[in-house]
């Protein structure tokens, strides 16, 4: 990876339209099971996303041998699809951007109060 597909992000693109590619050979309850998946893995996402790409390409992997195997979506993945994304990003209780948004935003508070009072 250049500089310059740091600064643009067309790295992740590039990964991501990968992704995608791979996904559309899976059959379809997979597919589905894919784009739920990731709608769940990019709350977990930092700034750029480049957290993900490991995860997804992980997750992806599975899925590809688990269909291989004839295995369906559901067997693999079972009824929570977004508390299977939250463990593969970090576990049980893994921070999302929202949660991270608001204890900076806490912490910012708390210290303009600070030095307002003294």
């Amino acid at each position: 990876m250049n500089i310059w597909e740091t600064i643009t992000g067309s790295d992740l693109t590039r990964d991501w339209n990968g992704f995608g590619d791979r996904a559309k050979v899976l059959p379809p309850d997979y597919q589905a099971a894919w784009a739920e998946i990731t709608q769940h893995l990019l709350l977990y996402g930092d700034f750029t996303g480049r957290n993900l790409t490991p995860i997804a390409d992980g997750v992806l992997g599975l899925l590809e041998e688990s269909a291989a195997e004839g295995l369906t979506a559901h067997q693999v993945l079972g009824d929570d699809i977004a508390g299977f994304a939250a463990a593969v990003a970090g576990g049980d209780g893994a921070k999302t951007f929202h949660d991270r948004w608001r204890e900076q935003l806490n912490r910012n508070v708390a210290k303009k109060l600070k030095h307002l009072g003294g």
